[in-house]
């Protein structure tokens, strides 16, 4: 049974951090692209940002330069380093796991954890 479970998330004030992880279990991890997604009440899900199973990654522009993305394989654990968070990232976090499997695209998702960017 797959299983991805978020932690890490909270209420941070403006300019602060915080690093979420995700741990993964019935997978073989390392074959996953792994991301973050983001929800906001009344807004569409959105990509934050992307690990493929070989290591290169993608951002949203919104958070370029302030978000990293990491993976530890030996841990099957991802995870999301946030730095100088503003308000307009507080939404729910998702962690998704997916891969190509004969040729169509299959993928997990977490329960999601809340994040809160406020003074």
């Amino acid at each position: 049974q797959v299983q991805l479970v978020e932690s890490g998330g909270g209420l941070v004030q403006p300019g602060g951090s915080l690093r979420l992880s995700c741990a993964a279990s019935g997978i073989m991890f390392s074959r996953y692209d792994m991301a973050w997604y983001r929800q906001a009440p009344g807004k569409q899900r959105e990509l934050v940002a992307r690990i493929i199973s070989g290591g290169s990654t993608t951002y949203a522009d919104s958070v370029k330069g302030r978000f990293t993305i990491s993976r530890d394989n030996a841990k099957n654990t991802m995870y999301l380093q946030m730095n100088n968070l503003k308000p307009e990232d507080t939404a729910v976090y998702l962690c998704n796991a997916g891969r190509r499997v004969s040729g169509v695209w299959r993928d997990q998702w977490g329960q999601g954890i809340q994040v809160t960017v406020s003074s």
